[in-house]
């Protein structure tokens, strides 16, 4: 059976420093709410139901999602982790989550370690930076295991070889990834622990070279970056992403595309652990200019879900599977039941993963 991991976005409730930059109660569900349709046919907005606009804040919510995840087959969330050189964003709910020891259901971490920047969509105007994401070294990378070190502990972290599960958004920006991981590696020994199962995150096939070293010990490769780059540079497709661009403003990519390219790429690289995703589609967050997978369906994807699961169940990738996402409505990524659909996205990658 493989092993599922679904990432998971915090960003569901109220922080100071959102409401700073965007406004008084800005969270995730903001950007959602005001989506539009961009073309005939482009499924925005996308309403949440079963679990509502939900506040993670609220211990019965992720109760109910850890429920949901696990009736699905699905063996743990990855939490996406945020740190900038000694300072945590969005960690009250996972805080909680191990404080609590609420909800009974494993996870991991994985550090979203990129600057933050307020996109201004207009090339004549530099992007505002609100967090500059920076590496200050051994100490720093000292401070960062012991801010984590009570998670690191607790009995719901999935391991794999024995080992704690921990990722790198983008591998290629930390400059000196081996000293973190000796680093890490020895303070987990001091601390009884087993040590670390490193995984780099990379979205294409480009990204993916550059993570392939020594100090990680595997990639998680997300193809969906590949399957926009071969699409946009394919002529017919080219010059149907230019129509829309003229007349819409927006360059959907069929799924049925992305799905393809996507068993392809996983199959050139098989000594990757595949990420797949549901959907895809960026305009909630960045207007006009997102790249979109268009006409998902929860049969396309159960087949899709079943298909790669069946391919990691007997390699050497140890059952891993990753999902991005549970939860990322922001990028209409997300498994979560809709109004549109309702659990049917659920219930087909329960199939696939049974």
């Amino acid at each position: 059976m493989a092993r599922a991991i679904a990432f998971y976005l915090p960003q569901f409730y109220p922080t100071p420093e959102n409401d700073s930059w965007w406004g008084n109660g800005f969270t995730e569900w903001t950007n959602v709410g005001r989506a539009r349709p961009l073309f005939p046919g482009h499924y925005q907005p996308r309403v949440p139901a079963d679990l509502g606009y939900y506040d993670l804040r609220i211990p019965e919510v992720r109760g109910r999602q850890a429920r949901m995840a696990k009736e699905a087959g699905i063996e743990g969330f990855c939490y996406w982790h945020y740190w900038f050189g000694g300072q945590r964003l969005l960690d009250k709910v996972f805080e909680e989550v191990v404080n609590t020891n609420y909800p009974d259901f494993p996870f991991c971490l994985c550090w979203a370690n990129h600057s933050w920047k307020a996109k201004t969509w207009d090339p004549a105007v530099p992007d505002r930076m609100l967090m500059e994401q920076t590496y200050p070294g051994a100490e720093d990378y000292k401070q960062h295991f012991y801010a984590m070190l009570p998670a690191f502990r607790d009995k719901r972290y999935i391991t794999v070889a024995g080992k704690l599960l921990f990722g790198i958004f983008d591998p290629g920006d930390i400059p000196d990834f081996a000293l973190m991981a000796d680093i890490w590696n020895n303070l987990a020994s001091e601390n009884g622990l087993p040590g670390f199962c490193f995984f780099a995150f990379a979205q294409g096939s480009g990204a993916m070279q550059k993570a392939k070293g020594p100090a990680y010990d595997m990639v998680v490769y997300d193809a969906m970056f590949d399957a926009v780059y071969i699409h946009n540079h394919d002529r017919k497709h080219l010059l149907k992403a230019r129509w829309n661009a003229l007349f819409h403003q927006a360059s959907p990519i069929e799924y049925d595309y992305y799905t393809r390219c996507a068993l392809q790429k996983f199959a050139q690289f098989p000594e990757t652990v595949p990420c797949i995703d549901p959907n895809f589609d960026h305009s909630p967050r960045s207007g006009t200019k997102g790249v979109i997978l268009h006409d998902s369906t929860p049969q396309k994807w159960g087949r899709f879900c079943a298909e790669v699961a069946k391919s990691v169940e007997n390699s050497d990738k140890n059952g891993l599977l990753f999902i991005k996402s549970w939860n990322e409505w922001g990028e209409g990524n997300y498994l979560e039941p809709d109004l549109r659909f309702g659990t049917l996205y659920l219930e087909e990658t329960a199939k696939a993963l049974k």
